[in-house]
């Protein structure tokens, strides 16, 4: 038999995945906000109902001391939503947490470093995928959910769906890569994604039915920029 608090915490956990599918927030932050909620659980054993200011300190005093900032301050609007949501209750822990300002920008990739990346990188759908996003000025979540009918080859742009603040935009599209999309394309042939899921190879990704893997992405990415020798921060490993 699973103790109260399992069962209680279990109940306002599907709550909140609820509310937030129903608030139409990102996937990403549905899945930081609701990760914020599985990790406060565990720390307090399930008991996150009535959580005094010392108990929350506690936390994220130990959470800052293994996380970045960035991620306490996610876990931070995580909890407000909880809070508001399932408990109904307003954050009373105001003052609780301010973390720092400071907004870091990535590096500017030259022309010949981003040519040197192109050229380390082995697998075409990795260095086709780079390359868009070099020339489109994407970020890579954008990037990864590119789908075919997002290409207007007449007027010569992409249309980028549910970029930053859920807005839509246009991207001019140079030539250059229309022309090295439409030659990736051969290869895999998908009707939906322009970079199809990798798993089964490429044979397979015409098949696939979602777009490749952020994780993956990102992983070859920093070995290839550790093979180039580039001490830059770029915005695909940031």
């Amino acid at each position: 038999m699973k103790p109260l608090n399992d069962e209680q915490f279990n109940q306002d956990y599907q709550l909140l995945l609820n509310h937030l599918t129903l608030k139409g927030l990102q996937p990403k932050t549905i899945d930081a906000y609701s990760r914020a909620v599985r990790r406060l659980g565990n720390y307090f054993n399930h008991q996150i109902r009535d959580l005094t200011e010392d108990q929350l300190i506690e936390y994220f005093v130990n959470l800052r001391s293994i996380r970045s900032w960035s991620t306490v301050d996610l876990d931070l609007n995580g909890l407000k939503f909880f809070y508001r949501y399932v408990l109904q209750t307003p954050w009373p822990h105001v003052d609780l947490i301010k973390p720092p300002s400071a907004k870091r920008l990535p590096d500017i990739v030259t022309i010949e470093e981003a040519g040197h990346l192109f050229s380390a990188t082995n697998k075409i759908s990795y260095r086709t995928f780079y390359f868009t996003l070099y020339s489109l000025g994407l970020r890579i979540g954008e990037g990864l959910n590119l789908q075919i009918g997002d290409i207007d080859s007449v007027r010569m742009r992409i249309h980028v769906r549910g970029a930053k603040g859920n807005k839509d935009r246009f991207v001019p599209l140079p030539e250059t890569t229309l022309d090295l999309l439409r030659r990736f394309w051969a290869l895999h042939r998908n009707p939906v994604w322009l970079f199809p899921s990798r798993q089964g190879g490429l044979k397979a990704s015409g098949k696939a039915t979602k777009p490749m893997d952020r994780g993956g992405v990102q992983t070859t990415i920093r070995k290839v920029v550790e093979q180039c020798g580039i001490k830059k921060r770029l915005p695909l490993i940031a």
